[in-house]
This record gives C-alpha cells, sequence and structure tokens, in this order.
C-alpha cells in the first residue's frame, strides 16, 4: 500500500496540481495538510471520480486536514485528544484495511512562529498531547503511523543551511527534543530508515529564490510504529512537483509498506 503525505497550502489554489498528481504516482492514500476549507466546500466530486473516498476536517481560510483512500476508511476520529478547547483543525485519524488493518493519523503541528510567544507555547503543548496519542498507537501494538507535516527540523542535515533556522520555532532545541521524546517512544523515521543521505527536503520557501538555490528543510514525515516499521518497504519524496506550475511550498513524501 502506498500512502503520501502532502501539505498542499490550499485545496482551491492546488486542486489542479493534486488532481494531476494522485493518478500519477499511484498512491492508494493521501494524507493531506493545510486545505484552508470547511468540509462542505471541500471539492470532493473530482476525487471521487478517481476511486477515492474523501474524509475532512477543515476550517475557514487555515489549517485543515483530509484523507483520500481508495480503500474503504473506518473509525474516523477528528482533533487531537487532550483539550476540548482546542479549535484548530490539524488532526485527523481512520483505519485502512488492506491485507490487514493500518491506523492512520494525518497531522498538521502547529508552526509556533514567532518564538518565545504564545504560538510557541501552542506548539510545545500539542506535542505533548501528541506524545500521549503516540503512546497508546504503540500500547495498541498494531501497524499505524503519524505522518503530517510536523513543522520540525530533527536535525542540522535536514536543513540547508541550519544556522538560518537557529532562532526560529522549527529548529529551536525545545522543538527537537520534544520531536525525539516522540520517536523515542519506539518509533521509526521511515526516511531515514531508507535514506541517510543530505540534502533531501520536503519544504522550498516561496521567497529568495530557495527552490532554485536548493535551500530547503525537510518538515514533512512518517513515523511508524515498530508493527508498520516492519512492513516498510520504500520511503520517497516526490521533489519534482516543486519545479511544476504553481506548486505548493511542500511536495509530497510516500512510503510503501507491505499491507
Amino acid at each position: 500500500m502506498k500512502i503520501a503525505s502532502f501539505n498542499i497550502n490550499g485545496i482551491k489554489a492546488r486542486a489542479e496540481r493534486l488532481l494531476e498528481w494522485l493518478p500519477e504516482s499511484g498512491v492508494d492514500v493521501a494524507l493531506l495538510q493545510e486545505i484552508k476549507s470547511i468540509d462542505a466546500n471541500f471539492p470532493r466530486a473530482p476525487f471521487e471520480d478517481l476511486g477515492f473516498n474523501v474524509e475532512t476536517f477543515g476550517q475557514k481560510s487555515f489549517n485543515g486536514v483530509a484523507i483520500l483512500s481508495k480503500l474503504p476508511l473506518e473509525d474516523v476520529t477528528r482533533g487531537l485528544p487532550g483539550d476540548d478547547s482546542d479549535e484548530q483543525a490539524r488532526w485527523i485519524e481512520a483505519t485502512v484495511i488492506g491485507t490487514r488493518a493500518l491506523r492512520l493519523c494525518n497531522l498538521y503541528l502547529p508552526n509556533g512562529n514567532p518564538a518565545p510567544g504564545p504560538k510557541y507555547d501552542y506548539k510545545l503543548a500539542w506535542m505533548e498531547r501528541l506524545r500521549n496519542r503516540a503512546r497508546d498507537l504503540l500500547t495498541a501494538e498494531e501497524p499505524a503511523l503519524m505522518a503530517g507535516d510536523w513543522n520540525v527540523i530533527p536535525q542540522p542535515e535536514d536543513a540547508h543551511n541550519p544556522d538560518k533556522w537557529r532562532e526560529d520555532a522549527l529548529f529551536l532545541p525545545e522543538t527537537r527534543a520534544a520531536f525525539r521524546r516522540i520517536l523515542n517512544l519506539g518509533f521509526t523515521d521511515a526516511f531515514r530508515a531508507i535514506d541517510q543521505a543530505p540534502l533531501n527536503y520536503t519544504f522550498w520557501d516561496f521567497q529568495r529564490g530557495a527552490w532554485n538555490r536548493n535551500d530547503g528543510i525537510r518538515i514533512d514525515h512518517f513515523l511508524l510504529t515498530p508493527q508498520a516499521a516492519d512492513l516498510l518497504r520504500d520511503c520517497r519524496i516526490d521533489r519534482h512537483m516543486r519545479g511544476r506550475e504553481r506548486p505548493s511550498d511542500h511536495v509530497p513524501i510516500w512510503v510503501d509498506l507491505e499491507i
């Protein structure tokens, strides 16, 4: 089963690119972030025409996550547990069944800038809630993954110019430590399990010619439970999508699981 994560930076702006990429990529499931649309306005029909089931958790003009799946989705839940007052649409879960069941957790982790400040406090609190949910996934001892735009640069080799990001919420020591606390529970960073080389990025800013200079960062990640990691066959980044007309500032990253 091929599962992709793609921050599309607005479904209205990027629908054409997404409809172009889905058949090309051959993905069975696409986890989307930053759809920037309420559920009622998400353009379901073109994706359903391609054979995808569509589940969304949207928000007007900001955030929003969605799951597109060629296989039926079961037990869909919306919102990261742990704070009933949190109204931001950043988390959706579902179970997809191939040869066995796989729990999919699609996330759009808060950016956190400017830091320090309330936005950074929210980011760290959200990551602690995420760690609690991650623990529950491990306790279930079943194939599961958490994927999406993590807004975390885990290591210096995940940035073309690490010094530029030293004071940014994506690369602050507290951010990376919070990410490691989740990873070290027993998860596998799927991309690094396959490819340890530098210069592999998933995001290039629209400003200052970042794409042409490959001045990117790796902030879109797949974290796999041990049961899912045992099924990992491949994980790659579709960087060519950044060079197309009207691209997102992110590109898809995907895993191939024997499931």
